[in-house]
């Protein structure tokens, strides 16, 4: 008996663990938000189907609504790396050092910590 046929004919044991597991993840959300939200920022304890709605907004918001955003930035990401590499194959030596000038000008601050530069004051 393979794995998938096993679990065709158990799938109503996995149900309720399922189940559990999300109820018990509301729950020490909503533990969490309820300990630390009112004393760090003064907000108001909620309740577990006030923690479930902010779950499922923040899963919009951040997660998206399924996995096809991920394969497709995947490939989009792989085309714009294409790109860059042809367009750096084709530069002057002169070119590529003003872009590396212009790249190293505007990172943001915490990038200058991991790319072993000495932050210049």
């Amino acid at each position: 008996m393979t794995m998938k046929t096993m679990f065709k004919k158990r799938w109503y044991f996995f149900v309720p663990l399922i189940l559990a597991a999300l109820v018990g993840f509301g729950f020490v959300t909503m533990y969490l938000w309820n300990w630390l939200m009112p004393v760090l920022f003064h907000l108001p304890e909620i309740t577990f189907w006030q923690t479930v709605g902010l779950l499922v907004l923040s899963r919009i918001f951040f997660g998206g609504f399924g996995g096809h955003k991920h394969r497709h930035g995947h490939g989009h990401h792989h085309h714009c790396n294409k790109n860059l590499h042809e367009k750096w194959e084709n530069m002057t030596p002169e070119e590529r050092e003003k872009f590396q000038q212009h790249i190293h000008m505007h990172r943001p601050p915490w990038a200058h910590r991991f790319s072993g530069d000495e932050q210049v004051k």
